[in-house]
C-alpha cells in the first residue's frame, strides 16, 4: 500500500512568482527549493552551451547514465565550464560578503537569491568532480586493458624462448654424448688377441671391422671382472673368519682385566673396615711429594684435621704429576749447544724482535704462573650439601689462591635476587673481618708488579682466584707488613692453628648461603616463610604483605635518600650485598633497604625504611619510623630463633609487617575526610602513644598478644 501510494502522490509545484519573506520559510519552502536547485543543476550542465535554461514546470524525476554521457562531453568544454563556474562563484561570494557589510534589510532577497545561485554552481562543481572521477576510472581500465595484452605477449614470448632454450641444451647433449667404454682402460689389442680364446677374440672378423673388434675387447673386459669378482669375494670370506679369530682373542685378554681387577678391589673393603686405606693413601703420599710447600703445608694438615676430627672432609691433589717433574728437573746440557751457537745467533739476529707490548705480556703470563699441582678440599654438610674448594700456588708470587664452588644434593629453585649468594666471587668474601681477597697479601709482590706493569692482582682473580689472608695461613704462610720479606717459609703450626676455626667458619657460610637461597626464592613470590618455633614472636593476624623483593647494586643502594647515615656509619660497603623490599597495606607502602653483611647471620643485616602514605616519611622526619627500624637493627637478638640463627632475616621482614601495621592503625583519624578510617585498628595496645615523641607501641607481648611500649 505504501508502494502505490507513493506512486500515486502528484510531483511537488514550484512556485517561481515570488519569494516567501525573511523568518517564514517553513520546511516545504525548503525542500521546494533544493528539487528546483537539483534540477537547474541537471538541465545546466546537460546544454552544451554552458547556460542554464529553466522552465517554468521542471520534470518529476529524470533519470541518465554519467558513464555514458561522459563519452559525448568534451573533457576541454567541461574544462572550461568548471573555470567559468569557479569565477562565478566568486563574484557571487563577494558580492553577498559586500550586502552583508552593509547591514540593510531591504538586502536580505538579494542575498537569498546570490546563496541560490552559489548553490547552484557548488551543485555543477561537484557534477564535474564525479565527470572526472569516471573519465580517470575509464583511464585506468583502458591501461590495464593494454597492460595484460602485452603480459600476455611476453608471456608467449617467453614460453617460444624456454623452447628454444630446451632444444639447444638436447641438442648440445646429443653432440656431447660420450660412451662408457671410452672411460674402461682396456687391455692391448696384442694382449688381447695373444690371451682371449678365438671364441671371443674372432680374428677373422675383428681384424678388418673396429666395432666388432671394440665388442669383442668388451667382451672379453667382462669376463675378467666376474673372474676377479669371483676372487674377491673368496678373499672377503676368509677374511671375515681370520677376524672372528682375532675377536676371540680379543675377548679372551679383555675379560683378563677385570678379574684381575676385582681381585685388586677385593682387598679395598678390608681396607675400609679397617680404615686403613693403604691403597689411596699411598698414591696420595707419592703424588704430594711434588708439591711446592705451602700446598703441602696444607695438604698434611687438612688430612691430619679430617683423620682426627671431621670425617667429612675429603683432601686430595689435582693436577699434572709429569709437569710437576719438569720444573725441578735441572737442565741437560748437550754438546750440540756450543757446536750450534753460531747458526742460532745467526737465526736470531735474522728474525724480527718482539715488540715491547708482547714482551710485557709474557713477562706478566710468567709472573701470575701457577704450580700444575693443585689441593682440593671437599667440606660435607649434614644434607649432603658440598663445598669444594682448590686452592693453588703461584711459584713467582709465593702466594695462595682459592677457587670455590658448591655442589646441593637437591636440585634449588632459581632465585633472581640469590644470583649472588652462592657466586665464587661473594661466598668466600670477608669469611674473617676484612679480608676481601682483592690485594695480594705479600707487600713484595707490588715490586714485581711494576716492573711488569701490573697495577693490581683484582684484575686476575677470576683466572687465578682469590687471595685471601686465610689461605695464606693455611698454608702456612705469613707476611708480616713491616718487614717485607722476599722468601716466606711455610709453617706447619702456623696452619695448624688455623685450620678448625676455618673449616667451621666455612661450613658455617656454606649453610647460611644456602639457607638464604631457599628464603629469597619464597621472598620473591610474596611469601614471609616463618618457622614454628618463631611463631610466638607474632600476632596470628597480620595485613600487611610482602609485595617485591629485588637485589640492587651498590650505585642504586647509595643514592637512596634514606640511607647515607647508614654509610657514613661505614656499615655499609661495595662488598656487601644488598636488597629493596616493598611492604603494602592499603594505599600505605613501605621501602626497606637491606644491606647483608657477607658474615650473615652473625652479624646482622641493617634496614633503612620510608614509608610512602601521605607523603614520604623517614627516620629524619619521622621519630616513628626510626623507632620502627630500632624494632629490627637494634632489637635483633629476639628474632634469631633457633641457632645457629639462619632465619634472621624473614624473622625481620615478618617484623617489619608487624610494626607497619600498628603504625597505621594507630594513625589518628583525619576529620576533614568523611568515610570510615581507611586503616581500622586491630591490633590491641594499651596505649597508642606515649612521651613527647608520640611514639607508638611497636613491642608485641606474647602470649597475652597485645602491643607495648619499650
Amino acid at each position: 500500500m505504501s508502494s502505490e501510494s507513493s506512486k500515486k502522490r502528484k510531483p511537488k509545484v514550484i512556485r517561481t512568482d515570488g519569494v516567501p519573506a525573511e523568518g517564514k520559510r517553513g520546511k516545504g519552502d525548503t525542500e521546494q527549493e533544493t528539487q528546483t536547485l537539483l534540477w537547474r543543476v541537471s538541465t545546466k550542465l546537460e546544454d552544451p552551451s554552458g547556460i542554464c535554461m529553466v522552465p517554468s514546470n521542471p520534470p518529476d524525476a529524470r533519470y541518465y547514465s554519467e558513464e555514458s554521457e561522459v563519452d559525448l562531453r568534451d573533457p576541454i568544454k567541461d574544462y572550461e565550464l568548471y573555470r567559468e563556474t569557479c569565477q562565478e562563484l566568486q563574484r557571487l561570494m563577494a558580492e553577498i560578503q559586500e550586502l552583508k557589510s552593509r547591514g540593510i534589510k531591504e538586502n536580505a532577497s538579494e542575498i537569498d537569491e546570490r546563496r541560490v545561485q552559489s548553490c547552484v554552481h557548488f551543485m555543477t562543481l561537484k557534477k564535474l568532480n564525479r565527470l572526472a572521477h569516471i573519465r580517470l576510472k575509464k583511464g585506468r581500465d583502458q591501461t590495464h586493458e593494454a597492460k595484460q595484452k602485452v603480459d600476455a605477449y611476453h608471456l608467449q614470448l617467453q614460453n617460444l624462448l624456454y623452447e628454444v632454450m630446451h632444444l639447444q641444451k638436447e641438442i648440445t647433449k646429443c653432440l656431447e654424448f660420450k660412451s662408457k667404454h671410452e672411460e674402461i682402460e682396456l687391455v692391448s689389442l696384442e694382449e688381447f688377441y695373444k690371451e682371449a680364446p678365438p671364441e671371443i677374440s674372432r680374428p677373422a672378423i675383428t681384424l678388418n671391422e673396429p666395432h666388432q673388434q671394440t665388442l669383442a675387447r668388451l667382451d672379453w673386459e667382462l669376463e675378467q671382472r666376474k673372474r676377479l669378482a669371483e676372487k674377491y669375494k673368496e678373499c672377503l670370506t676368509s677374511k671375515e673368519k681370520i677376524l672372528k679369530e682375532i675377536e676371540v682373542k680379543k675377548e679372551y685378554l679383555s675379560s683378563l682385566q677385570p678379574r684381575l681387577n676385582s681381585i685388586m678391589q677385593a682387598s679395598l673393603p678390608v681396607q675400609e673396615y679397617l680404615f686403613m686405606p693403604f691403597d689411596q693413601a699411598h698414591k696420595q703420599y707419592e703424588t704430594a711429594r711434588h708439591l711446592p710447600p705451602p700446598l703441602y703445608v696444607l695438604f698434611v694438615q687438612a688430612s691430619a684435621y679430617g683423620q682426627a676430627c671431621d670425617k667429612k672432609l675429603v683432601v686430595a691433589i689435582e693436577g699434572s704429576v709429569e709437569e710437576a717433574k719438569a720444573l725441578y728437573k735441572p737442565p741437560e746440557d748437550s754438546q750440540d749447544d756450543e757446536s750450534d751457537s753460531d747458526a742460532e745467533e745467526e737465526q736470531t739476529t735474522k728474525r724480527r724482535r718482539p715488540t715491547l707490548g708482547v714482551q710485557l705480556d709474557d713477562k706478566r703470563k710468567e709472573m701470575l704462573k701457577r704450580h700444575p699441582l693443585s689441593v682440593t678440599l671437599d667440606l660435607k654438610c649434614k644434607d649432603e650439601n658440598v663445598l669444594h674448594l682448590t686452592f693453588h700456588y703461584l711459584m713467582n708470587l709465593n702466594v695462595m689462591t682459592v677457587k670455590a664452588k658448591v655442589t646441593t644434593a637437591m636440585e634449588m629453585t632459581t632465585a633472581i635476587s640469590a644470583g649472588d649468594l652462592l657466586s665464587p666471587d661473594s661466598l668466600l668474601n670477608c669469611l674473617y673481618p676484612g679480608d676481601h681477597g682483592r690485594k695480594t697479601p705479600n707487600p713484595a709482590n707490588q715490586f714485581q708488579f711494576d716492573k711488569v706493569g701490573i697495577l693490581t692482582l683484582s684484575d686476575y682473580v677470576t683466572e687465578l682466584g682469590h687471595p685471601y689472608v686465610w689461605v695464606q695461613k693455611l698454608g702456612g704462610l705469613h707476611f708480616p707488613k713491616d718487614q717485607p720479606q722476599h722468601t716466606v717459609a711455610a709453617d706447619n703450626s702456623l696452619s695448624a692453628s688455623h685450620m678448625e676455626l676455618t673449616v667451621k667458619l666455612l661450613r658455617s657460610r656454606l649453610q647460611s648461603r644456602l639457607a638464604l637461597h631457599k628464603q629469597f626464592a619464597s621472598l620473591e613470590h610474596g611469601v614471609v616463610p616463618v618457622s614454628s618455633e618463631c611463631q610466638q614472636l607474632f600476632p596470628t593476624k597480620i595485613v600487611s604483605r610482602l609485595v617485591k623483593w629485588t637485589a640492587i647494586p651498590y650505585e642504586d643502594y647509595a643514592e637512596l635518600p634514606y640511607t647515607k647515615d647508614v654509610i657514613e656509619a661505614g656499615l655499609a660497603e661495595d662488598t656487601h650485598l644488598y636488597y629493596m623490599a616493598l611492604i603494602e597495606r592499603g594505599t600505605a607502602k613501605l621501602q626497606a633497604a637491606v644491606v647483608l653483611n657477607p658474615g650473615y647471620s652473625t652479624l646482622p643485616p641493617v634496614f633503612s625504611l620510608c614509608l610512602n602514605w601521605k607523603g614520604e616519611r623517614n627516620s629524619s622526619n619521622d621519630d616513628n619510623i626510626r623507632a620502627m627500624e630500632s624494632e629490627v637493627n637494634v632489637y635483633y637478638k629476639e628474632l634469631w630463633g633457633p641457632k645457629p640463627g639462619y632465619q634472621l632475616l624473614t624473622n625481620q621482614l615478618q617484623r617489619l609487617c608487624m610494626v607497619l601495621d600498628v603504625y597505621l592503625e594507630t594513625e589518628p583519624h583525619d576529620p576533614s575526610v568523611e568515610g570510615p578510617k581507611e586503616f581500622p585498628q586491630e591490633k590491641m595496645c594499651l596505649r597508642l602513644v606515649r612521651g613527647p615523641l608520640r611514639l607508638k607501641p611497636f613491642k608485641f607481648n606474647y602470649p597475652q598478644g597485645f602491643f607495648s611500649h619499650r
